[in-house]
């Protein structure tokens, strides 16, 4: 069984594959060559419980509620194609508790960046040794329960309250959702976020020791002088070549902005772009978007490139970017939300959408001026009607707010912003009273907005192509955060 253990171990090892940048499918080469990689996850595997048959109290050999050798070759070819097709992912270890050591197995998985326990068999099961093994080494973890394997299944409620995503299924594709969220963790460590001119958001996410531990990401102040300083010195010829080539080409028409006005805005994406790489950033938010140049071309090449740029400071939101990012390979467009009861609905609208999609294609798009000030360049972005969309916001690093529903319309309203279109909701009327669900603003208190960082982290809301809601639940699961569905009354 060692030289076994040790054979899975080498096959493992060789299944992973470098990981680029959050979406290789939606950058253009040149710009996604220029951003560091981030490593693989490590995600350490486990099988857990007797494989093959056994013995009855009859003398008789049965193979009841335990699966055989043959489950756990299936496994491990599951495992190595879903490693190819994740792409920054890397499974190691491989070994069955028991025969193998507990201890052993737990200081050789200290490493990993998380752990994956297959169930083979087991009525009570080994709690203690996995107790020792798993949360002692206190990592995130996915339970992968099969139906038949052993009566334990009803135990393993008592891991809920901690960072491990517990399934008990006969689809795999569960099992390959659950493995792209135990990426996350590792990726969030290694994720790097520049605010300029500061942060703006909950108390919590503003904090960058308070990031860092909860989350594992960096977020680093700088000023907005520094991008201005860079932006004077980019060549006259690339900021052209940007502006041509990526915006003003592909776009459907141009309205009130000037070409000068726009290679402007392409100069300040790269100043962005250069001081993001050398600062290995991935994601940067900005109270000063509203200067000049302003920030919307900037956040939305960003965006389309797999990374993250977020409008007015709003770190929340930038947070829940990086999330959906890692976890789902889908950008976020930050709104501003407002309540149609009448027909059951949210209106969204803001100037900073993506306009690249997870699949590589291009959304129709104007390039307009930003409606509010009446200058600068933004996007009014036409958003694909009948599509399934996510709205969530993470506040204070500990409460994901999430809506689901569909694209019923695109609008053109002058009382908005420039990108706008309509979602369903399940309550309109119950979303409206029930905006924040208290995670931001505590039910009965005054309105005095101040002292909960302004009106933007209840204003604000991310939306995303997909229905996300239940990798939304489950990543929480991992990551540690609990999820509140706004538009539905609790249960």
């Amino acid at each position: 069984m060692a030289n076994s253990d040790q054979l899975k171990r080498r096959t493992f090892l060789t299944a992973g594959s470098a990981a680029g940048l959050m979406l290789p499918a939606l950058a253009d080469t040149r710009d996604r060559a220029e951003w560091p990689q981030l490593r693989p996850s490590t995600i350490h595997v486990l099988y857990i419980g007797r494989s093959g048959a056994t013995t009855n109290a009859a003398g008789k050999t049965v193979q009841y509620l335990t699966w055989g050798q043959d489950e756990i070759t299936k496994m491990n070819e599951h495992l190595a194609g879903l490693a190819k097709r994740l792409g920054d992912v890397r499974f190691v270890g491989g070994e069955t508790i028991p025969p193998a050591d507990a201890g052993q197995v737990a200081s050789r998985a200290a490493g990993a960046d998380g752990l994956l326990l297959v169930w083979l068999s087991g009525h009570g099961g080994d709690y203690a040794t996995l107790e020792k093994l798993n949360f002692g080494l206190d990592k995130p973890a996915v339970s992968f329960f099969q139906p038949f394997s052993g009566h334990g299944w009803m135990w393993h409620q008592q891991w809920k309250e901690r960072k491990v995503l517990l399934l008990s299924t006969t689809d795999r594709g569960e099992l390959d959702e659950a493995v792209s969220l135990l990426r996350v963790p590792a990726l969030m460590k290694q994720t790097r976020i520049l605010a300029i001119d500061g942060p703006r958001g909950t108390a919590a996410a503003c904090s960058p020791g308070l990031v860092k531990s909860k989350l594992g990401a960096d977020l680093v102040t700088i000023k907005n002088q520094q991008v201005l300083e860079i932006a004077g010195s980019i060549d006259r010829k690339a900021a052209e070549e940007e502006a041509e080539n990526y915006w003003i080409k592909p776009a459907i028409g141009i309205l009130e902005p000037t070409r000068e006005e726009i290679i402007d805005s392409a100069r300040y994406y790269l100043a962005v772009k250069r001081l993001m790489v050398e600062e290995k950033a991935q994601g940067v938010c900005s109270t000063a978007c509203m200067g000049t140049p302003r920030g919307c071309l900037t956040f939305s090449k960003l965006n389309d490139l797999g990374l993250v740029g977020a409008c007015e400071g709003d770190i929340d939101s930038t947070l829940t970017m990086l999330l959906f990012a890692h976890a789902f390979r889908a950008p976020g467009f930050i709104s501003d939300p407002v309540v149609d009861e009448s027909r059951n609905a949210l209106v969204h609208f803001h100037c900073t959408s993506f306009t690249r999609r997870a699949d590589g294609t291009r959304m129709p798009y104007l390039i307009r001026n930003q409606t509010d000030s009446g200058g600068g360049v933004a996007l009014q972005v036409h958003w694909q009607t009948g599509e399934p969309v996510t709205m969530a916001k993470l506040v204070n690093l500990d409460t994901m707010l999430a809506v689901p529903g569909k694209i019923t319309e695109t609008g053109n309203s002058p009382l908005a912003c420039r990108t706008q279109f309509t979602q369903s909701v399940r309550d309109a009327r119950h979303l409206f009273l029930n905006w924040g669900a208290g995670a931001i603003v505590p039910p009965g208190k005054p309105g005095d907005l101040a002292q909960y960082a302004g009106a933007m982290p209840m204003l604000h809301r991310a939306v995303f192509y997909g229905d996300h809601l239940r990798g939304v639940k489950r990543l929480g699961s991992i990551m540690g955060y609990r999820t509140i569905e706004e538009d539905v009354p609790a249960s």
